[in-house]
């Protein structure tokens, strides 16, 4: 038999970031160039990728990753949904920015409709500094991608050696090559060598069991993110309200409590039909209703174990099928 007919085919679908980024010292990790260098570039730059996959590339963005777009990620859900759909494709691979991507890699957890395995993945430090993370992430990336036991674990970042659930992903630093954590419920498993080995599953609902649909949707609802912190008013919630988000979130300070003078500015917002879920400020931990707030009374939505950005992604998925704060929560508690 031909031994690249038992090769796993793998997309990769490049959309910019540090993994694509240039610098003009091989030691600058600071300043440097992102997304700048193309798909192609990229495979050339590992050619132990033949050895375990038959890997396509296809480049649907390039950009910062601070520049991703409600647009851009539909794109890209859609792609995926299309690639993974096919009979020639096993998995699909997303090099992306550090910057937003559990952002990315949450939304794709909710919206991609396929147990075949989808993994992000990045670099801490531009493709030309010496000691460069990028290449072998993305080998690792390959393999986690072409693993048979990767089916059905919902959507994975690798990195670092470390396969990462989208749901439990969090970026904790801002420079090191180990900066992707799962704080509260640990790894999904480790890439040792050419092998991706798991030692658990998500429990939360993701693609195949999410009950969100792309049809149709051209756009995100608007929702936006408030900080709490000493002192804080209603201020920018008022603002976001003025501007016509639908929903907000509500950053706050230990088990996403509110202040005072911010609490009237929320009650405002809920009066006007606005979804307000509470979340963390300090990205993870647990907030459960009435914890330190009366959502009961109300009217607020409780943001469980997700922190602000992703309950962001979360309220503006919601928010496409329901108004209902109690459908809201009841999503919540599920996802």
């Amino acid at each position: 038999m031909n031994h690249s007919t038992t090769l796993p085919r793998i997309a990769l679908l490049a959309t910019g970031g540090t993994i694509a980024g240039s610098s003009v010292s091989a030691t600058q990790y600071v300043g440097y160039q992102p997304a700048v260098t193309p798909v192609g570039a990229l495979l050339e730059a590992v050619p132990a990728l033949a050895t375990v996959a038959l890997v396509s590339g296809e480049q649907v963005a390039q950009v910062a990753s601070q520049d991703m777009t409600g647009a851009v990620l539909l794109a890209l859900a859609r792609r995926v949904n299309a690639l993974l759909a096919g009979d020639d494709c096993d998995g699909v691979v997303i090099t992306h920015g550090t910057n937003t991507m559990e952002e990315t890699a949450y939304f794709l957890n909710l919206v991609v409709r396929s147990s075949k395995p989808v993994v992000l993945v990045g670099a801490m430090r531009p493709g030309t500094a010496l000691s460069a993370d990028g290449p072998m992430n993305l080998y690792r990336a390959v393999i986690t991608a072409g693993s048979q036991q990767a089916h059905g674990r919902g959507v994975m970042l690798v990195m670092n050696d470390q396969i990462i659930g989208a749901r439990d992903l969090h970026k904790t630093d801002t420079l090191t090559v180990d900066a992707f954590k799962a704080p509260l419920f640990g790894v999904l498993g480790l890439v040792v060598d050419s092998q991706a080995r798991f030692y658990k599953g998500a429990a939360r609902r993701h693609t195949l069991q999410s009950e969100f649909d792309l049809a149709g949707l051209e756009t995100l609802p608007r929702v936006g993110i408030v900080y709490g912190h000493t002192d804080d008013d209603r201020t920018a919630i008022d603002a976001l309200v003025a501007a016509g988000a639908r929903g907000i979130v509500h950053a706050g300070a230990g088990t996403a409590s509110v202040s005072a003078n911010a609490s009237g500015g929320i009650l405002d917002a809920v009066a006007r039909g606005v979804a307000v879920v509470r979340a963390p400020r300090g990205s993870h931990g647990f907030v459960t209703r009435r914890m330190e707030f009366d959502d009961d009374r109300h009217g607020t939505i409780a943001g469980d174990t997700l922190s602000p950005p992703k309950a962001r992604i979360l309220l503006q998925l919601a928010l496409t099928r329901t108004r209902d704060v109690h459908e809201i929560q009841r999503i919540f508690d599920e996802y």
